[in-house]
């Protein structure tokens, strides 16, 4: 079900979120100091092509400066992203089949607003996940 659901996602916006997501990597990763932010949304628009089966959750090992990127993050690019999952979900909650879509686009709006201090796993490995070193 997982695999239909990301094609289905895939198709119906999955692809023009992951390139927004890509835009606003290259962008952060022009200037050495948000290198940082650039990566983070990499990680985040491959989640948002294939976002079924996977999860985000807390890393313990983050601090005061994953709070610090997450808040220029927020100014920079997470507001715009956030609003695009917004539009996408609409858009998606029209049909009926697009309903599942439309609330795992309104879930992927927390990490599009503060990507920073977070891991995307696999939903079977939430449970027992582990941070590699910092």
């Amino acid at each position: 079900m997982r695999i239909i659901l990301n094609v289905i996602w895939l198709v119906f916006g999955g692809l023009w979120l992951a390139l927004g997501y890509f835009v606003a990597g290259v962008i952060c990763c022009i200037l050495i100091i948000t290198i940082p932010f650039g990566i983070a949304a990499f990680r985040v628009g491959i989640y948002a092509l294939w976002p079924f089966g996977k999860t985000v959750v807390e890393k313990p090992t983050s601090g005061v400066g994953s709070l610090i990127g997450n808040v220029i993050w927020l100014i920079l690019c997470g507001i715009w992203l956030a609003i695009g999952h917004v539009i996408t979900a609409f858009a998606m909650a029209i049909t009926i089949i697009g309903i599942p879509l439309a609330i795992a686009n309104l879930k992927m709006i927390p990490i599009s607003l503060m990507p920073l201090g977070k891991d995307i796993v696999d939903v079977g490995t939430a449970r027992t996940y582990q941070p590699g070193p910092a």
